[in-house]
């Protein structure tokens, strides 16, 4: 174990299982943990020869909301004490609340890296989303939504469009007004500020669930 033994592992052991809430499950064997305590357990036996870079190859994949977000507060904690992490992810949400710098990969080449606010404020303005009731030609959408001012790049990702605007609230009755111009129904509209999800967009041409279900 790196070197340790007698009374400095038990201290280390204790210590680590003590600060991952794992203590009193000690006696237990590993196979009988939770999935929360698997990767804590996980975490501990990364901590014990005290490294000044911890490794996280997607750490919090298939838990629960409560055992993630149990295990971000470790993480950046970890961070906060000095710790270098170097942490993948499918989760950009993840990505977003951890990272002090992010690297954006898509098909094994990096296509962004900067800090979670730089990368967003590259996308100037607000991200609307409209999710059609049915498929549509996407050039018709495309020649549709020129007529709308104040928009800017779109993206048409089956039957979703994504466009930028200044003012994302005030263009949304224009943007539907033209749509339902040449029948075009709309099932929900969503206004939201920059996240990595329309960084990663913007970068591939595509949204990274969608990157997710062709990998």
């Amino acid at each position: 174990l790196h070197g340790l033994g007698g009374p400095e592992l038990k201290r280390r052991v204790d210590t680590l299982l003590q600060r991952m809430s794992l203590a009193q499950a000690a006696d237990r064997l590993a196979r009988t943990y939770s999935g929360g305590m698997q990767r804590k357990l996980d975490i501990a036996m990364g901590l014990i020869n005290q490294p000044k870079v911890l490794f996280l190859d997607e750490p919090t994949t298939g838990l629960d909301p409560e055992a993630r977000a149990d295990l971000w507060n470790e993480i950046a904690l970890l961070s906060k004490e000095g710790l270098t992490v170097l942490l993948t992810t499918h989760y950009l949400e993840e990505a977003d609340r951890l990272a002090e710098i992010v690297a954006i990969m898509d098909r094994g080449k990096k296509v962004a890296e900067g800090t979670p606010e730089a990368l967003k404020a590259e996308l100037q303005g607000d991200a609307i989303q409209v999710d059609l009731l049915a498929l549509a030609s996407h050039d018709q959408i495309r020649t549709t939504l020129s007529e709308v001012p104040g928009l800017g790049e779109l993206q048409v990702t089956g039957n979703s469009l994504h466009v930028r605007a200044e003012h994302g609230a005030s263009a949304v009755p224009a943007v539907l007004l033209a749509l339902d111009s040449q029948g075009l129904r709309v099932a929900s509209v969503k206004v939201s500020r920059p996240s990595l999800d329309d960084v990663y967009l913007h970068q591939t041409g595509r949204t990274f669930a969608q990157a997710e279900g062709q990998s």
